[in-house]
């Protein structure tokens, strides 16, 4: 005979079974939770602090940003401009945070850095041309005094410029003439003056002087080359008719 319980144990045994889950699930409502962790940088993107409002955060951000785009337009403000001459337009440039900016000083082996003072450069005006005068006659009689290779070719202009002056040629082919003489004194000129240059920083022998000084002695076999190309284009033909006239 099986013995039933009373309605009243039946009931709370119910309700108990009933209430079980609802407290487990209170429990789980309860209990803390840890923070969930966040591997972004800290700045700009990372989450604002517990208790902190959005609206709060979102404008420290933004006040931030502004903050480095004004350091930013000081800084580019500040920086000077490497061929500006005037040493005061750096001075007023201010950067609110760090105060007045001045330029960095260039080194002597900076390409933008000032040139040394020259004292041969201090001349203006007439007296500069005068002094270039004299020094383009003085390397003129050092030319004729140390140079050969110069001398020949001023002996030869002597004779050509009035040959030149003499022949019954236009007067384009005339100044043709006259051009290709001084081009070969032109050209033997620099070619001396490259000369000097490398004595000037050694006298011992280098592949790279040898070469320099190779490239001057060709520059003055075109020049040469030139020269009587065009004496034998222009003057060549009056110089055949006139021998087969005689003969």
């Amino acid at each position: 005979m099986t013995r039933r319980a009373p309605a009243g144990a039946q009931g709370g045994a119910a309700s108990r079974g009933t209430a079980a889950p609802a407290d487990a699930q209170d429990l789980r409502d309860v209990r803390p939770r840890a923070p969930a962790h966040d591997d972004r940088p800290a700045g700009d993107g990372a989450a604002p602090e517990r208790g902190t409002p959005p609206a709060r955060a979102g404008g420290e951000r933004q006040s931030a940003g502004s903050e480095r785009q004004r350091a930013g337009r000081a800084n580019i403000g500040a920086m000077r401009d490497p061929f500006n001459d005037d040493p005061d337009d750096a001075d007023e440039r201010d950067d609110p945070v760090s105060g007045p900016q001045r330029a960095e000083p260039l080194s002597p082996d900076d390409p933008l850095a000032p040139l040394p003072f020259n004292p041969y450069k201090g001349n203006r005006g007439v007296t500069r041309a005068w002094h270039a005068m004299k020094n383009s006659l003085n390397g003129f009689r050092v030319a004729i005094r140390e140079e050969s290779a110069f001398r020949q070719e001023l002996t030869l202009a002597a004779i050509l410029v009035p040959c030149g002056i003499a022949v019954p040629v236009t007067p384009v082919e005339r100044a043709a003439l006259f051009a290709s003489v001084l081009l070969v004194l032109i050209v033997e000129l620099l070619n001396s003056s490259v000369e000097a240059a490398i004595d000037r920083i050694s006298l011992e022998r280098h592949e790279l002087s040898k070469r320099a000084k190779d490239f001057g002695s060709a520059a003055v076999m075109v020049a040469l080359a030139v020269c009587v190309l065009t004496w034998a284009l222009i003057v060549g033909p009056l110089v055949w008719h006139w021998l087969a006239r005689i003969s």
